[in-house]
């Protein structure tokens, strides 16, 4: 379904005001560290908007597209919430101080956003024209879902910067401290780039990086262009502040490696089954997204209630528990 110019307009326009209106309300004044209330706030209401979102969908253009959305916007959350491991190691590989974390980490997301916005619609212009893609994506989502399961319980604590960042550091003279929250600064009449910059580039693009899996999987629920990029920045717009809130909490997510690699297994056979009824082939049957919806909300529920029984009897054993930071592949 066409989704007129207006519609986009309104989209992005809306989502610019909702960050501008959370960072004036959360950045403004002194700098501060941001509480678990505030965090928890902030992640409701960014989940209530996105319900809200999805309840237009179904009533402008009906259940398959609120479903589709749902459905990526769920996915994309959860392999959101395994790229917060990453996050974590370059906060700490770069020292940033705490009161400045949150700063840090909505510029690093709206860099992927409008990286990932840039992506997404070479995607589906790609998939437009190359049918054959279908194929290369769900092997490619089968592919990681394995990687995942292999790479699980593997000590993955290093952080390596990607060629972007490397030229940033090469290109620009730093600062060797943080000067506030600024990202540049004038000393001794040169201006000089600080590791504020550096670490939102790190951010940045670190997720761009998690975007070669995620894409792909939110385009084996549905090719509406419209649809792949609202779930992609609901999904990012709240990842901010569940950064702060889970905290401790994601390291006893010990099993989210495999409830991830099991969502991304199946939305890869998905893609390889629904391009093989597209071409006709009588055995391969069409999934319907609510079958997709039911086995994501599933898969996730079952992997955080097993992780955590998992992680409290441990606690009771005096066993150390495990991190999951093997995890961040995803």
């Amino acid at each position: 379904m066409a989704v007129p110019v207006w519609a986009w307009i309104a989209v992005i326009g809306g989502l610019l005001l909702v960050i501008a209106v959370d960072l004036w309300i959360v950045d403004r004044g002194e700098a501060r560290e941001f509480t678990m209330k505030q965090a928890g706030f902030w992640v409701s209401f960014y989940v209530v908007l996105a319900i809200i979102f999805g309840v237009i969908l179904w009533l402008t253009r009906g259940g398959d597209s609120a479903g589709q959305f749902l459905a990526g916007y769920i996915t994309e959350y959860s392999l959101s919430v395994d790229n917060l491991f990453i996050f974590f190691i370059i906060m700490g590989r770069f020292a940033v101080p705490k009161i400045y974390q949150h700063r840090v980490l909505l510029v690093g997301i709206l860099m992927a956003l409008v990286m990932r916005g840039i992506f997404i619609a070479l995607g589906a212009a790609a998939l437009q024209r190359f049918s054959w893609l279908f194929y290369v994506f769900g092997a490619f989502l089968i592919y990681t879902a394995i990687n995942l399961i292999r790479q699980h319980g593997h000590d993955d604590d290093d952080f390596s910067e990607n060629a972007l960042l490397r030229w940033v550091r090469r290109a620009f003279p730093t600062t060797p401290d943080f000067v506030g929250h600024k990202v540049t600064v004038k000393i001794d009449g040169k201006r000089m780039v600080t590791p504020m910059l550096i670490v939102m580039v790190a951010i940045g693009t670190t997720d761009l990086l998690f975007a070669l899996d995620s894409i792909p999987a939110i385009f084996g629920l549905t090719q509406d262009a419209f649809i792949v990029f609202t779930a992609n920045a609901f999904a990012l717009m709240g990842l901010r502040q569940l950064y702060f809130l889970l905290g401790g909490l994601l390291q006893r997510l010990i099993y989210i490696s495999y409830g991830l690699a099991f969502i991304l297994g199946f939305i890869g056979v998905k893609l390889i089954l629904e391009a093989l009824h597209a071409s006709e082939v009588s055995w391969a049957p069409e999934v319907p997204i609510w079958v997709s919806l039911t086995v994501i909300g599933i898969t996730m529920v079952v992997t955080t209630v097993a992780s955590l029984l998992k992680s409290r009897s441990d606690a009771r054993k005096g066993k150390e528990i495990p991190t999951s930071a093997s995890a961040n592949e995803g």
